[in-house]
């Protein structure tokens, strides 16, 4: 299991997509969920994300930009258009509000017209916008990597997506939903992808580290097998290189030792499986984890995270809520 694998497995559509609008100008579209993840795509025509406290940032046709939350933001078809923003959350994935299985039409009169293109298709503008709940500390590290507007030149496989988006937005067919929610998925990692791999991008040392043929396989391994009793000689053995080579190219690249990194690995998987097993003992987490000793894991526990165990499953909401806070839209 390589890290961006890892940190994005939780990153999933499930009923995400909020609706594929047909617009006319003037319009403002309102997305008041902060949702943690927002992929906006235009298959057709241009507009203006607009996110807050931040420059606007133009969308063109085929384009892609991620909105990072929780500030919330609005799709407009000019910057200082006339049209009223109008809210739009996670209502509208509900067909009855023009969700996956309605196109919506925006007008110059203020309303929506469901179930056609507005203005017979004429300069109008085709927005698919899907909306990403961000679970636990695993997907939040993933998340703390991005920047609030990412903007990816995706082409080549995103382009094929594409095609198959605008394809599955037109039709009406039972499992619709689990097609587009794939689909949104794939479209996000070839977005994310291309973004850590830019030119003079701002990417996080592991992805980087992830390509090296040392650091790499290092940190295959430690994420495979997390809970091993891994130590630097077992992991430049496994990689082929001496322990000291493998110890100063490990911090190079990653910016921390590798015992260091297995440690706040394994206090990152703690944190979610304190939350997500409340039946499980805290040595039961421990020993999960790769600790034979409750002790010896709540001490590093609290000097990782800065609270025990204990205190920090009582005080973090339960999986449920999350996702109910996490800007999630409800499946239609």
């Amino acid at each position: 299991m390589d890290v961006f694998s890892d940190l994005i497995r939780g990153v999933r559509a499930h009923g995400s997509l909020f609706g594929s609008s047909t617009l006319s100008p003037p319009w403002a579209l309102h997305f008041v969920d902060g949702a943690p993840l927002t992929l906006c795509t235009v298959l057709a025509g241009a507009g203006w994300i607009v996110p807050e406290d931040r420059p606007p940032e133009p969308l063109r046709a085929r384009e892609t930009i991620v909105v990072r939350g929780p500030a919330t933001f609005t799709f407009v078809d000019e910057v200082g258009t006339r049209a009223e923003p109008v809210a739009y959350g996670e209502h509208c994935a509900a067909p009855e509000e023009g969700g996956t299985r309605h196109r919506r039409g925006w007008h110059d009169h203020g309303g929506y017209d469901h179930g056609g293109d507005a203005d017979d298709g004429r300069g109008a503008t085709t927005l698919i916008v899907g909306a990403y709940p961000v679970r636990g500390e695993i997907s939040r590290r993933l998340l703390d990597a991005l920047p609030v507007v990412l903007r990816a030149d995706t082409g080549g496989t995103a382009d094929a997506v594409l095609d198959h988006l605008a394809a599955e937005v037109a039709l009406d067919t039972p499992g619709q939903q689990v097609v587009l929610d794939r689909l949104l998925d794939w479209m996000l990692v070839c977005t994310l992808r291309e973004w850590f791999d830019r030119p003079g991008g701002e990417a996080p040392a592991w992805w980087a580290a992830q390509r090296d043929p040392v650091v790499g396989d290092a940190l295959r391994l430690l994420h495979a097998a997390p809970a091993a009793p891994w130590t630097v000689t077992a992991l430049a053995e496994r990689t082929g290189v001496s322990r000291s080579t493998l110890a100063k190219r490990f911090a190079d690249l990653v910016g921390e030792p590798p015992l260091t990194y297995l440690t706040r690995w394994r206090m990152t998987l703690a944190a979610d499986l304190l939350v997500e097993r409340r039946d499980a003992t805290v040595a039961d987490i421990a020993r999960a984890v790769g600790y034979s000793d409750p002790f010896g894991f709540s001490a590093a526990f609290k000097r990782v995270r800065g609270t025990n165990p204990s205190e920090f499953r009582r005080t973090a909401p339960t999986a449920s809520a999350a996702a109910e806070g996490s800007g999630q839209a409800r499946t239609p």
